[in-house]
């Protein structure tokens, strides 16, 4: 994500490095390079523009402190403007309604439905409530089909009726059904084009003003660039949405939807979306998107992440067994599951920071895990809550039904000594509360 941005914006830093102290030249410089960035991250000029001359009005006004360098300080002020220019603080959802409609709408192929049960999945799991999705795309059974599926893989009720060929009606009558059930959240996935069209945009013209949501989030595919932000502006003059949603925020995209959208139509990002999985949604915090656009990480992120597949109950029990000494292969394979419900291994390791760089060019796959959970699946469960009895037989019959090298199984066999050692090891120095261990620390 943004990884050319990113590149591009630390080599205009470099422009600083070794400066004494800020100067309109070397400033000048940086700027000029920031706006090539920002532009060829596709960015519209007349906003790079903008941009480049709010920072370097700010550099100007800076007086160097001994303990910043120039380049912290550019840092710094360009953080805080790319902060503002995405929105300056996170937008709530408004869910005051009883029940609360939310409207979702884009173009064909924008990730809207798979959007729809996302948010279904946010809204029960973080928010305790009870949302109803709702089929209204009367064009394409195949969506109707896809809804009903991501519904039934996070066990929430969807209303569809494949029969009934008006939109407006079906919405109006899955309110009454809401109403009726005492569902607290309606969802409403309309149908959407290729292209913005007057059919499509007078279709959900009308269910809105028949069922006056109370929010309208718009579905954009970030991979389109700046094609995007011209769509949701058209959008936006039809149907006056309250909030945006990034998609394919994972993909291989330049970066300048997210950076401008908010400047362009004057309404917020609410939520970036990456992958098919569907606990891979996220409020979007404009700062901690600006930290990451810059190489700073998010490791805020990074432990909500953690934390919302967190089991009190479970992390007491672990931390008795670490502190017994007594870790054993069959905990480490339950921790192995809660880090892959959190997201893509890639996207995560780039939340810590500095790492994001490191592993640019490598490709990282969900698959990671799964040599080591074979190798673990093919011990016996004595062994498996037993390591020490392990030796150089049970370790080839292990290799063997893993479909491994058995030189792989000894240094897995090792690094899980080492963790073990180095757990046992920040136990005696610290205690239980001193460790850092995600997803292994008491938090």
């Amino acid at each position: 994500m943004f990884e050319n941005l990113s590149e591009r914006l630390e080599g205009a830093f470099k422009q600083l490095k070794g400066e004494g102290r800020i100067n309109e030249i070397n400033v000048a410089t940086t700027v000029k390079e920031i706006r090539r960035a920002l532009v060829d991250a596709d960015v519209n000029f007349k906003i790079a523009k903008e941009f480049t001359e709010r920072v370097k009005e700010k550099a100007m006004g800076e007086k160097v402190l001994t303990s910043v360098s120039p380049g912290q300080l550019m840092v710094k002020i360009v953080k805080d403007e790319l902060t503002d220019l995405m929105g300056g603080k996170e937008a709530e959802l408004d869910l005051s309604g009883k029940p609360t409609v939310i409207l979702i709408a884009g173009l064909q192929g924008s990730g809207k439905t798979t959007f729809s049960g996302k948010l279904a999945n946010f809204l029960k799991t973080k928010r305790g409530l009870n949302p109803l999705l709702v089929a209204a795309d009367i064009y394409r059974p195949a969506a109707m089909d896809q809804l009903q599926v991501l519904a039934d893989q996070i066990k929430v009720p969807v209303f569809i009726e494949r029969e009934n060929k008006d939109a407006v009606s079906i919405a109006m009558n899955a309110i009454a059904e809401a109403k009726k059930n005492g569902n607290r959240v309606v969802i409403i996935d309309t149908a959407g084009r290729l292209a913005v069209d007057e059919v499509m945009m007078t279709e959900v013209a009308n269910i809105k003003k028949a069922v006056q949501p109370h929010e309208i989030l718009f579905v954009v595919d970030s991979m389109t660039g700046q094609d995007a932000v011209n769509t949701a502006k058209a959008f936006n003059d039809k149907l006056d949405f309250t909030g945006v949603v990034l998609t394919k925020l994972d993909g291989d995209t330049r970066g300048g939807a997210a950076l401008t959208i908010k400047y362009t139509v004057e309404k917020p990002i609410k939520f970036v979306s990456m992958g098919e999985k569907l606990d891979t949604l996220d409020v979007f915090y404009p700062e901690r998107m600006a930290q990451r656009i810059l190489g700073m990480g998010d490791i805020t992120t990074l432990v909500e992440r953690a934390q919302s597949q967190f089991d009190e109950v479970q992390a007491k029990k672990l931390e008795k067994k670490i502190r017994a000494n007594k870790f054993d292969f069959e905990d480490f394979k339950e921790q192995l599951q809660q880090i892959k419900k959190m997201g893509n291994i890639k996207d995560l390791l780039a939340m810590i920071p500095g790492v994001g760089k490191a592993i640019k060019d490598i490709d990282i796959s969900d698959d990671s895990f799964k040599g080591i959970e074979a190798m673990i699946n093919s011990m016996t469960p004595f062994e498996r809550n037993n390591p020490d009895v392990i030796d150089g037989s049970r370790r080839k019959r292990i290799a063997k039904g893993a479909g491994k090298d058995i030189n792989e199984v000894n240094a897995f066999m090792k690094q899980f000594d080492q963790m073990k050692q180095m757990m046992g090891q920040m136990n005696k120095m610290k205690g239980m509360g001193g460790m850092m261990g995600m997803p292994f620390g008491k938090r």
